[in-house]
């Protein structure tokens, strides 16, 4: 019977597809993987879940030939890229890429909390679907709407995907503050609240359902984080510079900076000490080196000679 039903239902299914206009599917498959050293591993698992239509790779070994991604995207039927590189074992980056023929984004990853840190008391059904709510902020630039689609194309989950559910109960929102994206995750939280005022006391012949009303709420998820835009690439993972951030300072140049600082106080300290000891020895208050101090009529070797 089973093999009876599958066969009718594939002959119904054929004669609506040749009776329905052809539509345009929504293809849209995501590779998550990163490269050595990358320590956040809890972020990618939370990544990975709010993504049901992306596959998750092994780490890549090499941080030069990253045009070997593309190879990758290709044997596992993916069109989007979401790679995590690990600097000095304290730099995360994050690469967003439309594999094979581009553009690429690269951008910084900081302030990154995962769920199981945040302790948040919201949450939402494993595989389904967000609604992606973006700043109206990303209209105004070029290279900000170029971000913003290629953010669209990688969280927002097809219909019908693998693994997917056809629910939606959650929000992700891409706000643009201080020239960076901050991303969070919201459940939507409904809430019935009654009505028992006067007017509920004067019409008792109303029914429950006509006397409350749904509230409607956010309550964060989580994971957070924030991106800084460094650079777009033409292609993907190479070619040509297309926009490049000025006013982003390397971590590495900020670290220097801080360095400097602290070894600047340090010479500011030792110049002082020399100083303090060049003032003692003119007044002849140190008893090594320096400049001795006149014997007066009350010194003991003047008494007593």
């Amino acid at each position: 019977m089973v093999s009876v039903y599958k066969t009718l239902s594939r002959a119904s299914g054929s004669k609506q597809d040749k009776t329905s206009p052809t539509a345009r599917k929504h293809k849209q498959r995501v590779l998550i993987l990163s490269s050595r050293g990358v320590t956040h591993r809890h972020l990618l698992n939370d990544i990975y879940s709010l993504l049901p239509h992306s596959r998750k790779d092994a780490k890549l070994d090499t941080k030069t030939k990253l045009y070997q991604l593309n190879e990758l995207a290709e044997l596992y039927n993916c069109n989007n890229v979401f790679f995590f590189e690990a600097r000095k074992g304290q730099d995360l980056y994050l690469w967003i890429s439309k594999a094979p023929n581009g553009p690429t984004v690269k951008m910084h990853m900081q302030n990154l909390h995962t769920m199981e840190e945040l302790h948040f008391a919201g949450n939402c059904l494993k595989g389904s679907r967000p609604i992606l709510s973006f700043d109206a902020s990303f209209e105004k630039e070029p290279h900000l709407r170029v971000i913003k689609e290629l953010l669209f194309q990688i969280f927002s989950v097809p219909k019908g995907a693998r693994k997917s559910k056809p629910f939606t109960d959650h929000v992700i929102g891409f706000t643009l503050a201080d020239g960076k994206i901050w991303i969070r995750n919201y459940q939507i939280n409904e809430t019935e609240s009654s009505k028992l005022g006067k007017d509920a006391e004067a019409t008792p012949t109303k029914s429950k359902s006509s006397s409350r009303e749904t509230d409607l709420g956010l309550v964060e998820i989580g994971p957070r984080f924030v991106l800084t835009p460094i650079v777009i690439l033409e292609s993907s993972f190479g070619g040509p510079v297309i926009y490049e951030n000025k006013e982003f300072i390397s971590p590495n140049q900020v670290r220097s900076d801080i360095r400097l600082s602290k070894a600047g106080r340090y010479n500011n300290r030792t110049d002082q000490g020399a100083d303090r000891k060049l003032k003692k020895g003119e007044l002849g208050l140190r008893s090594d080196g320096g400049k001795k101090a006149k014997k007066g009529e009350l010194d003991n070797s003047v008494l007593f000679a």
